[in-house]
């Protein structure tokens, strides 16, 4: 049974940072590309970063330059640093795997996770 967790959310001020955390368990994460996507009230879900299972990096234009994706094989992991939050990224996260190579979000997802809150606000 494949299962990818989230965790590390919370609330947080304007500029601060945070770490996501998604850990799979049922599947390799070095067959898989892992990516996250949010979900904003009264909006549909998007995507934010993936990471293949060659360690290609893809990021939407709105986190670029902010939030880093990385990936450790040999945990399982996959984390999402996220650097100078802005109010417009308080979303749920989602963790999310594909055996495509995750470059916009509009690929197919065969795995999601149950997603984090994240809240930035003064």
């Amino acid at each position: 049974q494949v299962e990818l967790l989230e965790s590390g959310g919370g609330l947080v001020q304007p500029g601060d940072s945070l770490r996501l955390s998604c850990v799979a368990s049922g599947l390799s994460t070095h067959s898989y590309a892992i990516a996250w996507f949010r979900q904003a009230p009264g909006k549909e879900r998007e995507f934010v970063a993936a990471v293949s299972w060659r360690g290609f990096r893809y990021y939407a234009d709105s986190v670029k330059g902010r939030f880093t994706i990385s990936r450790d094989n040999a945990k399982n992991t996959v984390v999402l640093q996220m650097n100078s939050l802005k109010p417009e990224d308080t979303a749920v996260y989602y963790c999310a795997a594909s055996r495509a190579t995750i470059t916009s979000g509009r690929e197919p997802i065969d795995y999601w996770g149950q997603g984090t809150q994240v809240t930035v606000s003064s």
